[in-house]
């Protein structure tokens, strides 16, 4: 227990008040959050506002004065402030007055720069024609881009598949490098991918927000979030955007990179040219570098300012170039009658 009290900002989660209380425990800050807000105590907890994590005796010394904190009840969770983010979107396809003046007054009372800049970025799409998705819709997003291009779902699927067919034309420039020998290897694994690329459209789902869960990097609403750097925490909580708001997100958007985790040039393709040359009888593993060059096992969508040019120092996983080979059954011996 404390000798000093621990002044914390406390809120419940379905009230729009909030609290200041001081205690020398978390036990007491527990005890009196749940008599300012009229809940039981049994089952209740605390929790971090900004990250969801959740207070225990031993951790509360560490935290900090002020610190906005969460009284969740029983079957109650909290996921960070990215929950309250969460309440925004929901509500993106019928903006109102009402939405504006919350946030605007959440960026004013709140210090924590992280959720500041997320509320920002709500308030700057919040009024924007998001939930249009066809030219009729929303002619000022359709400005600079070609006829053809009726919805915005279709253009953005369009502006991934172009990423990704330049991946395959990077990938394509290599056979000269495997040798006369091992080029008709190389040019069968090769077709192997376009034929995967061709039979799930180059992967254009991940920017599309109709797309199946699994098969999008955005929510259904087409916010994306930074998934980078690599070497670090996620920047979720720095950079987002919705390409589907305005124009101007939209070219905003063709600025952020599908990275490759494990390098393309420096890594993967290298990795594939070698194993093709010194394969001996073994079979490459073509579906595992497809993954690593063309899907979302290996690349990330990063904002950037993430975007990073040095090495990332990672390499494949030696027992996947190749496929398993087979084990050979040991015949029995045949036993004398």
């Amino acid at each position: 227990m404390l000798q000093k009290p621990k002044s914390v900002k406390l809120r419940a989660l379905r009230s729009p008040r909030k609290f200041g209380v001081a205690g020398r425990s978390c036990q007491e800050v527990l005890r009196k959050g749940c008599l300012r807000f009229q809940l039981p105590e049994r089952g209740s907890r605390l929790c971090l506002y900004e990250d969801g994590t959740e207070l225990t005796e031993d951790y509360f010394p560490s935290v900090p004065d002020n610190a906005e904190l969460v009284l969740l009840t029983s079957g109650q969770a909290w996921q960070g402030y990215v929950s309250d983010i969460g309440r925004f979107l929901s509500a993106f396809h019928e903006p109102h007055a009402g939405l504006v003046q919350a946030a605007q007054q959440l960026l004013c009372d709140e210090q924590a720069p992280q959720r500041q800049r997320l509320l920002a970025d709500l308030l700057h799409n919040v009024s924007q024609n998001i939930a249009a998705e066809t030219r009729a819709e929303d002619p000022p997003w359709f400005e600079g881009l070609e006829s053809r291009f009726q919805n915005k779902s279709g253009y953005l699927r369009y502006s991934c598949e172009s990423r990704i067919r330049s991946y395959l034309r990077e990938v394509s420039s290599y056979p000269s490098l495997v040798g006369a020998e091992a080029q008709e290897e190389f040019l069968r694994v090769l077709s192997s991918m376009c034929q995967k690329l061709r039979s799930v459209q180059y992967n254009g789902s991940y920017f599309d927000r109709g797309a199946k869960g699994g098969g999008r990097l955005c929510t259904p609403e087409g916010w994306f979030s930074c998934q980078g750097p690599f070497d670090m925490d996620s920047c979720l909580s720095r950079h987002s955007i919705n390409p589907y708001s305005n124009r101007e997100s939209r070219i905003l958007f063709s600025t952020w990179n599908l990275d490759h985790i494990i390098e393309k040039k420096r890594t993967v393709i290298p990795t594939l040219v070698e194993a093709i040359k010194e394969q001996d009888g073994r079979e490459v593993d073509w579906e595992y570098f497809y993954g690593l060059l063309f899907t979302s096992e290996n690349l990330k969508l990063v904002h950037i300012v993430c975007h990073k040019k040095t090495i990332h120092k990672l390499n494949c996983d030696p027992n996947r170039i190749y496929k398993p080979q087979p084990r050979l059954k040991r015949k029995r011996p045949v036993r004398k009658r």
